[in-house]
């Protein structure tokens, strides 16, 4: 089958890619629709590595993912041929002891699609684990089914700040996750959220949806607008998306003393925090890592229209244009937010 292959650091190709696809009773063979552009995939694509974890070999690329069930296992009961699904990316060891505490997010033999050496969804057909597959509802398109995936991360954020109904909430960072923070952080009972950027573009989108108030850092300090808006209280929940250092440090001056912040972007390098700042206003801190037990809550959220992610799909490319998708995905225009590639029906 043909896939999108990423050869070596800075090289992609569209080729036929031997792929072992064996169907244990638990999986399920998956005929892949759509696939969105992830930002980890275009680090990979641009510097061969993240952290740790570093391209030695030919890798598919691709995690958000929505598809066609086209075969299941002997012991799958809750799917069956023709069902129309999205995946999680991310497969635990469930014996782990990470899994029995329902964290199999942080399981450290979790094996993620495009983290090296796994391969990703890019190719026609994918064998996946019925546990980790989810169906979509009738009127949940495939294009919507690919976007769970991002908005699980979202969802994370808004479950780790633990929001109150009425709750006024700040997010630093308008890029795709900062965006799908925003909703979750709405969807999850937030009165009014405050997101914060420089590109007014991205400001343009996010800003569209009710709920939403935008601030063009080039303009205002986001402390002084919090501060404004809040009479010198601040923000019962903080949300830094950017993993910018400037960002990071000045979270103590956007919280209420008692709030919440909570760490969603991933800075390249360590990044220094005002310790003290933090605890002049004990502040609870919380963390981010991907997500668990999070997308059956988030179809929900969609199939039920109280989240409308389909304005943040800015460009779907057909399969055959997947290397051009990246290459778009790589000049990070201010107007993009989604861009996803179309796999060719059957």
């Amino acid at each position: 089958m043909k896939a999108l292959v990423l050869e070596e650091k800075g090289k992609l190709s569209l080729r036929d890619f031997p792929l072992e696809q064996h169907l244990g009773p638990g999986d399920v063979r998956i005929a892949i629709r759509t696939v969105g552009v992830c930002g980890s995939d275009v680090h990979y694509y641009t510097h061969g590595k993240i952290g740790p974890f570093v391209v030695e070999e030919p890798m598919i690329l691709g995690h958000e993912a929505a598809g066609v069930v086209l075969e299941i296992g002997s012991e799958v009961t809750h799917l069956k041929v023709g069902d129309r699904v999205c995946m999680e990316p991310g497969l635990p060891d469930p014996t782990s002891r990470a899994s029995k505490l329902g964290i199999y997010n942080v399981d450290p033999s979790v094996r993620f699609w495009a983290t090296p050496p796994v391969h990703g969804c890019l190719t026609p057909e994918v064998v996946h684990p019925a546990a980790f597959t989810y169906k979509l509802p009738a009127h949940v398109s495939f294009a919507e089914g690919a976007m769970v995936e991002p908005f699980a991360i979202g969802m994370q954020s808004a479950l780790r700040a633990r929001i109150q109904p009425g709750d006024i909430a700040v997010v630093t960072g308008a890029g795709p996750i900062g965006m799908m923070t925003a909703l979750a952080a709405l969807a999850g009972g937030c009165a009014k959220v405050y997101i914060a950027d420089l590109a007014q573009p991205k400001l343009d989108i996010i800003g569209a949806y009710e709920g939403i108030e935008t601030i063009n850092i080039r303009d205002r300090p986001v402390a002084d607008v919090i501060a404004e808006t809040t009479d010198g209280w601040g923000a019962d929940v903080v949300f830094e998306c950017s993993g910018a250092a400037p960002a990071v440090l000045g979270l103590p001056a956007l919280a209420r003393p008692g709030g919440a912040v909570v760490l969603v972007g991933m800075p390249v390098d360590p990044v220094p925090v005002d310790v003290v700042g933090l605890q002049a206003k004990e502040l609870r801190v919380e963390t981010v890592f991907r997500y668990a037990n999070i997308y059956d809550r988030a179809i929900a959220l969609i199939a039920a229209g109280k989240v409308d992610l389909t304005p943040l799909i800015s460009a779907t490319l057909p399969f055959a244009d997947s290397i051009a998708a990246f290459d778009r995905a790589v000049e990070a225009r201010e107007t993009d937010v989604k861009i996803q590639i179309e796999m060719p029906s059957r």
